[in-house]
C-alpha cells in the first residue's frame, strides 16, 4: 500500500474517532482509541515508536518518539491542544527528515472542525 491510500484511511479513522469521542480529551486517549481504529481497518501499526537519530557520526538511541508509524511508512503526530503551532508542523518536518519516511500527518483532536485540523507533511517526492 502506498502513502497516499495510508492516508485515506488513516483520515477516515481519525473522523470516526473523533466523531464517536469528540474534543476534550488527552493525547493519549486519542493515539490508542486511533490506534485501534486503525488495526480494525487491516494497517499494521505501531505506537510510541522509539527512533533513534544519526548526529554526525553518532547514532542517539531513542532521539524521539514517533505517536503512531503506519504501515512503516506514515508518521501520525497527534495533539490535542487549543491551537496548532509552527511548532507542531517542524516537529512531523523534522520527524520525516530523520526517518526518511515520505509522509506524516499531524492532528489536533482539540477543535470544533476536525476537517481543519488534519495537516499532511511531506517529506520529497511521495510515489
Amino acid at each position: 500500500m502506498k502513502e497516499n491510500e495510508i492516508s485515506f484511511y488513516v483520515r477516515k479513522c481519525i473522523f470516526s474517532v473523533y466523531n464517536e469521542l469528540g474534543p476534550g480529551l488527552l493525547e493519549k486517549v486519542y493515539e490508542k482509541v486511533l490506534a485501534y481504529e486503525l488495526e480494525n481497518n487491516g494497517l499494521m501499526v505501531k505506537t510510541q515508536v522509539p527512533m533513534n537519530l544519526k548526529f554526525k557520526d553518532t547514532v542517539i538511541e531513542s532521539g524521539f518518539i514517533a505517536d503512531i508509524i503506519v504501515e512503516n511508512k506514515v508518521i501520525i503526530e497527534i495533539k490535542a491542544t487549543t491551537d496548532i503551532a509552527n511548532i507542531h508542523h517542524q516537529q512531523l518536518l523534522t520527524y520525516l527528515k530523520l526517518t526518511g519516511l515520505k509522509l506524516g500527518i499531524l492532528v489536533n483532536f482539540n477543535t470544533d472542525y476536525i476537517n481543519k485540523s488534519i495537516f499532511r507533511k511531506v517529506n520529497g517526492k511521495l510515489d
